[in-house]
């Protein structure tokens, strides 16, 4: 557990602006991961090893990419107790993001909006954070988020996603490719089946030329929203299988605002994340599953606040689940927490297997 409760810490983070809490944050982590203060928000790794896309997984509890866009606070987020962590989005070259006011949060929902718009440092900022960390020596898994940059026109950001892969291959665990946000101009494009087939056609022809020279088989998994009907759904399915993609991140934020209607900042525009996520990409998590089997890995994410919604994910059919909002809202402490109910939940599976789900791997 960490020496110093969230609970301390938190009233203090809420009253400043939301960005601005975030920065200072990251800010004390980067300062804090490499010497004993580390302990204040440290926790024991949980203890559940899973085979999932060829990588051995400590447990099944990682940190989604957005947090740490460039890969500042590897070390110290990888000591709350996460099996893997994933970092970015990052894009070829530097840049600001969206104007400012860009998160808000919307503490009556358990929920953020933001609209940051991919900030940051670009490539070689963030491969050299990645290579000062110590993270991966310690046996942990580390996953690098890669984007196209907003000015890069939509026709031509498969080259900018071969240009982070090729940048991020020999660093990384395995690598997400991001379609999904709502906060770049006409990304979510990328998702519309012609598009989908290109980049991913682009992105497999580049990896195994990866492969070839670096000796070694890096993942791919893509990350998609869960705004998607089930068409949609089923041919991104189809597109993965076919282009021997590893497996899928669902999902991102989503652009509904039911949840949050007539709250202060619910009409904000930009990704709504946090509890009122939760059932929208389970659903999606459920539909993946049957369009691509059982045996196809998925890393469930969005909606986690508690320890019964990491394992609602592992029902709906996820093999992995990360956290963002819970951290924010809940603390370190949710990491631990759902990594023990992951792990229960499912090994009772695995005793029982007729009580339904999705076994481990």
């Amino acid at each position: 557990m960490p020496l110093l409760p969230y609970g301390l810490a938190r009233p203090f983070l809420f009253g400043l602006d939301a960005e601005t809490a975030h920065d200072i944050t990251l800010h004390a982590l980067a300062l804090t991961q490499a010497t004993p203060l580390r302990f204040a928000y440290s926790s024991t790794l949980v203890d559940d090893p899973v085979r999932i896309a060829g990588l051995v997984f400590p447990n099944r509890v990682g940190l989604a990419a957005g947090l740490d866009k460039n890969a500042r606070c590897i070390d110290a987020l990888g000591a709350m107790g996460f099996g893997f962590v994933e970092v970015g989005t990052v894009t070829p070259k530097a840049q600001p993001g969206n104007p400012k006011p860009r998160m808000f949060r919307i503490p009556q929902a358990r929920a953020l909006i933001n609209r940051l718009g991919f900030n940051n440092d670009g490539l070689d900022a963030f491969v050299a954070n990645v290579q000062r960390a110590s993270f991966r020596q310690r046996g942990r898994l580390l996953g690098l988020n890669i984007g196209k940059n907003a000015t890069t026109p939509i026709e031509q950001a498969a080259d900018d996603y071969v240009s982070c892969l090729d940048a991020v291959y020999p660093h990384a665990d395995y690598v997400t490719v991001n379609i999904s946000s709502p906060n770049t101009r006409n990304l979510r494009e990328l998702q519309n089946d012609a598009m989908l087939d290109h980049l991913l056609a682009k992105l497999s022809t580049r990896r195994r030329v990866l492969q070839r020279r670096h000796g070694r088989a890096v993942p791919l998994f893509i990350k998609i929203a869960p705004d998607l009907e089930d068409g949609q759904v089923a041919q991104i399915a189809e597109l993965l299988l076919r282009h021997g993609m590893n497996g899928v991140v669902a999902t991102n934020t989503t652009t509904r605002r039911d949840a949050v209607k007539g709250m202060a900042h619910g009409a904000e525009a930009g990704g709504l994340s946090g509890a009122p996520v939760l059932a929208q990409s389970n659903r999606t998590i459920a539909r993946l599953r049957t369009a691509l089997g059982p045996d196809f890995p998925i890393i469930g994410v969005g909606g986690i606040l508690s320890a019964q919604d990491a394992v609602s994910k592992i029902e709906a059919g996820a093999d992995l689940v990360q956290i963002y909002t819970g951290l924010i809202y809940q603390g370190p402490v949710l990491v631990q927490q759902a990594a023990r109910a992951v792990r229960d939940q499912c090994r009772t599976k695995a005793a029982d297997p007729f009580k339904g789900g999705k076994l481990p791997a």
